[in-house]
């Protein structure tokens, strides 16, 4: 138990998935059609983050349906780490598209395709919620806090979009994010039910 709890466990974990994306990057590797390595790491650092930060948001909502559960608890109260995996996989894929486009004018020459620009909004929402996540920032901002990190549900939907078109393929997105939604309108359906029902005069 003192390994699991240990930050510098749960870092290392999360760090896993880098491993080979890091040494494709040190040896040159090419992508199965000769593609630049910084090309064939952007669907991967793309995914990654996208998976982390369903696995923060949908911790809360699973708590709901299984309240009891210990392994949820012990997920609840390091969230933080994941929600910060999914930012630096973001800030890797960001950065490995900026080096694959080559040039500012090819980046702002396609910034304006729906795949594209939902992308870089995405990314600016996770920069707020990354630099906020910390317990200074907590006290700092008392309720404004909860606010920031309600921007979560924006990132999430702009990456949905973001991963839909740049990859014309709904299949991949929706296995990903339909859990997500789903336990969410189980939450919102649950809380409404619980709330009608101390209305109701005995």
């Amino acid at each position: 138990m003192t390994i699991l709890n240990s930050r510098y466990f749960i870092w290392l974990l999360l760090a896993l998935p880098a491993v080979p994306m890091a040494i494709a990057l040190t040896d040159g590797t090419q992508g199965p059609y000769g593609q630049p390595v910084a090309e064939m790491l952007l669907h991967p650092t793309g995914e990654f983050a996208a998976r982390f930060m369903i696995a923060a948001m949908i911790v809360s909502p699973l708590r709901s349906v299984f309240p009891r559960s210990r392994l949820l608890l012990w997920l609840a109260a390091r969230r933080r780490y994941l929600g910060i995996a999914a930012f630096s996989y973001a800030l890797a894929h960001t950065a490995l598209y900026i080096v694959d486009m080559q040039s500012a004018a090819a980046i702002l020459g396609e910034f304006w395709i729906l795949g594209i620009w939902t992308g870089w909004f995405a990314f600016l929402l996770f920069i707020p919620l990354a630099t906020t996540s910390n317990d200074w920032a907590v006290r700092r901002l008392g309720r404004r806090w909860n606010v920031i990190q309600r921007c979560i549900y924006i990132a999430a939907l702009a990456t949905l979009v973001h991963w839909i078109f740049v990859h014309n393929n709904i299949g991949p997105a929706l296995a990903h994010f339909v859990p997500l939604v789903a336990l969410e309108f189980y939450r919102i359906w649950r809380y409404v039910a619980a709330n009608n029902t101390r209305r109701i005069p005995v």
